[in-house]
């Protein structure tokens, strides 16, 4: 048998079972079934599966159709809001884009007869914006969602902002413009008409040339120099030039220390600077509001680090342990004079004092108080160098000493390396005469202590 010309209805008919789609009045709603045909939806009305069906909704008609009615408004809007978003579309494009599921909801068993009072009544939640036109009815839909609305916000809000700065410069430019033109008129000369008081003044012309003058050419003193006072010039020169290299290398000595002990600085501050900061025994307080009013910035301490950015938080108020990531907590600033652990960059792990706040800058000055670099701020490079004058001083036995006394920060490396730069420093400085070379004694390295170093 062949197949059935295109446009025919049985051609039609064939596609619309191929598809799955029937005649939406051949749908049980409650037993959820489809007929093909008349007959077929007269034989199930007949059954005893749709009787009992019925004498179940028969009990409570009323909360079926409600449920019907959610079921089809949530599908709808869905849609809508899926496909078409906010634009404005015909309410019947998006109810035929509906019904092509075959598991849809039919609106037979909705509390609307018709589509045009469903369009009605979501004008009237105010769930969509509808109007109606010649073609039909247009449906807008209306997004609520919490994010949509915040970015709509902070666009209108960003808007507003342009527009006061566009509105303020448009001012300004008015006022400048205004002020250029009082000064114009104020500038600006007046021109009258020529008159003349009496008929018998001469009107003379003169048409005389100005023709320039040749000049001979005159050697300027300046290019005549005494040839006896060019030595002394350039011996003057020569002092000058000395005089002010000196000074250059003075500078370059007395920073040169200074720029290894930033350059040191800089590399612990490269090491030390991680992207995680939790450690144990440290207050902080919880900034997620997730976890509600209960715990939302409240301030408990860190027992226990189970990861690098998981922290168990001992809640002081409720005493509950709180499993958190450090994106859920900050660190609590204590008053000046506390004690406070140094938890990112050069100074991680270490002890110190709050020594005062600037709320203005987000920056607080602390000493450190414990740990490698105890007191380190106190001996500077002068020091060092004020101490260490001659080169049989600086020898590593000496260095070893000073750097136990000191509790510096100054590992062994970067020790050597202000070390051979003082003594570079001392071999190039020869305007005192060299001190005979002494080593330090523990007496000496105890006078040295506690003239330099602050336990």
């Amino acid at each position: 048998m062949g197949k059935h010309e295109v446009g025919t209805p049985k051609y039609i008919a064939n596609k619309i079972k191929a598809k799955g789609l029937q005649k939406l009045r051949w749908y049980c709603q409650m037993c959820q079934k489809q007929c093909r045909d008349e007959n077929g939806f007269k034989c199930h009305m007949m059954s005893e599966s749709h009787q009992r069906q019925l004498l179940l909704f028969a009990d409570n008609a009323d909360q079926y159709i409600d449920e019907f009615s959610k079921e089809f408004e949530e599908g709808y809007l869905e849609l809508l809001k899926r496909q078409f978003g906010t634009k404005r579309v015909h309410a019947n494009k998006v109810y035929q884009d509906y019904i092509s599921d075959r598991h849809h909801l039919h609106m037979n068993s909705t509390q609307w007869e018709t589509l045009t009072d469903f369009v009605k009544w979501v004008g009237r939640e105010g769930k969509c914006v509808v109007d109606e036109t010649e073609k039909g009815w247009f449906v807008q839909y209306i997004d609520r969602d919490p994010e949509t609305i915040a970015l709509q916000e902070a666009m209108v809000k960003k808007e507003k902002m342009d527009k006061d700065d566009q509105e303020k410069m448009m001012e300004f430019i008015k006022k400048q413009i205004e002020k250029g033109k009082e000064c114009s008129n104020n500038s600006e000369p007046t021109y009258t008409e020529l008159v003349r008081d009496t008929n018998e003044e001469k009107i003379s012309v003169n048409l005389s040339l100005n023709t320039k003058k040749v000049e001979p050419d005159v050697v300027s003193k300046s290019q005549l120099k005494n040839p006896l006072k060019l030595d002394d010039g350039k011996k003057k020169s020569n002092e000058e030039d000395r005089i002010s290299r000196k000074e250059k290398g003075e500078k370059r000595k007395i920073s040169a220390l200074d720029d290894i002990i930033k350059d040191e600085e800089s590399k612990k501050e490269k090491n030390n600077r991680k992207d995680y900061w939790i450690t144990e025994d440290i207050v902080v307080k919880v900034i997620a509001k997730s976890l509600g009013e209960k715990y939302y910035k409240k301030k408990g301490v860190i027992v226990d680090v189970p990861t690098k950015y998981v922290a168990v938080v001992s809640m002081f108020e409720s005493g509950h342990k709180l499993k958190l990531d450090q994106a859920h907590l900050e660190t609590v600033i204590p008053a000046v004079g506390r004690t406070v652990k140094v938890v990112n960059g050069a100074y991680r792990g270490s002890i110190a004092t709050m020594k005062d706040l600037d709320e203005k800058n987000f920056c607080v000055t602390v000493e450190i108080a414990s740990g490698l670099l105890k007191g380190n701020y106190k001996l500077t490079v002068d020091d060092v160098r004020k101490k260490l004058r001659t080169e049989g001083d600086r020898t590593e036995e000496n260095l070893r000493q000073l750097q136990l006394l000191g509790g510096t920060d100054f590992d062994r490396e970067t020790a050597y390396k202000i070390f051979d730069r003082a003594v570079k420093t001392t071999r190039e400085e020869k305007e005192k005469p060299m001190e005979d070379s002494t080593v330090f004694t523990e007496e000496d390295f105890e006078n040295f202590e506690k003239e330099y170093f602050v336990n």
